[in-house]
């Protein structure tokens, strides 16, 4: 059962063009612990051996082999109510945080469920795993945050909300970026 939620997710994901073949990450919280994919995994195709179980306070033995963005997702579980995150690379949205401090969607669906999405991580050149507390700050005000030029990280309760905001988020950047592209001004 557990399998069959991040095998949709990570099909959708795929499918979407949210992330490539090997990128992008999905954990759950289970109370102290938390599943989550295997470093370098494919989220389109994956199986049970895809997923680990490591503590949210601790390694053990099967940290290793963890997502490199395991550290961002302990943050998120231990500042958060979240039971779920989705980690993807939505090319219109990481496009405009090249430019952007924060998404101000456009579109009504984007406004009502995201309202502004900041963008983290300016000045900096973000790699795997850093920017833990910053991320998982934000996320307990914003359902979404994005990290310069790198990717977004959304939490909710469930991988299918957490995937709902990434898509959400996705759709209105692409609508902002054809406006921007056809020099449409926003009012």
């Amino acid at each position: 059962m557990l399998v069959s939620q991040f095998q949709a997710v990570g099909r959708d994901l795929c499918a979407r063009g949210l992330v490539s073949s090997h990128s992008g990450n999905l954990s759950i919280r289970l109370g102290e612990r938390l599943c989550i994919t295997h470093r370098g995994s494919m989220l389109g195709c994956l199986a049970e051996q895809d997923l680990i179980e490591t503590g949210i306070n601790r390694n053990d033995r099967s940290t290793p082999l963890a997502s490199t963005e395991l550290a961002v997702h302990r943050a998120i579980y231990k500042q958060t109510a979240a039971s779920a995150i989705v980690h993807a690379h939505p090319a219109c949205a990481v496009a405009l945080s090249f430019s952007e401090q924060e998404i101000v969607p456009c579109d009504v669906e984007g406004k009502l469920l995201l309202s502004k999405v900041p963008v983290l991580g300016w000045g900096t050149n973000v790699k795997p795993g850093e920017l833990a507390d910053e991320i998982a700050e934000a996320l307990t005000v914003h359902k979404i945050v994005l990290v310069r030029c790198h990717g977004s990280f959304a939490a909710g309760q469930l991988l299918e909300e957490a995937y709902y905001y990434t898509t959400t988020l996705e759709e209105s950047c692409r609508l902002l970026y054809l406006l921007k592209t056809l020099q449409i001004e926003l009012r």
